[in-house]
């Protein structure tokens, strides 16, 4: 029903997600848009914490059909199919048509990165002390 709606708004979308690394990010839309979309029925524009992870719904609960089809299009953009693929998203939408978007995706660690630089570096330091002695052999012939 709303599948269309989302569609119109999914470069903006995309673009929010992308950002949404640095912080929670809002994006207003024209509430006519899904006045229309709901074809006169009294329906409810809003939804709270639809969480995403590796581009599924996370919880197990039930979800308006404004949040399913935001899903639906989500996984339908080429775009946007790739950026919720490794992240954890949640999205939220309030009475005004405001979306809410904030990435809950857990920091990378450097500390592992930092470890596999210190194991390497004593091996780069032997074959430094290894090519000092070298050159000090011939020069003693």
């Amino acid at each position: 029903m709303f599948t269309h709606v989302w569609k119109k708004y999914m470069p903006v979308i995309a673009i929010l997600l992308k950002r949404s690394v640095n912080g929670p990010q809002t994006l207003d839309m024209n509430y006519t848009d899904f006045e229309r979309a709901a074809g006169g029925k009294k329906v409810k524009f809003s939804f709270s914490s639809l969480k995403l992870e590796n581009g599924r719904i996370l919880n197990g609960t039930r979800h308006t059909p404004l949040a399913k089809d935001l899903v639906l299009a989500l996984q339908e953009s080429e775009l946007t199919q790739k950026m919720i693929r490794k992240q954890q998203i949640e999205f939220s939408m309030v009475n005004g048509c405001q979306l809410v978007i904030q990435n809950n995706t857990p920091p990378h660690e450097p500390e592992q990165e930092q470890e596999q630089e210190e194991a390497q570096e004593p091996g780069e330091e032997n074959s430094e002390e290894k090519g000092d002695s070298d050159p000090a052999a011939p020069a003693a012939e």
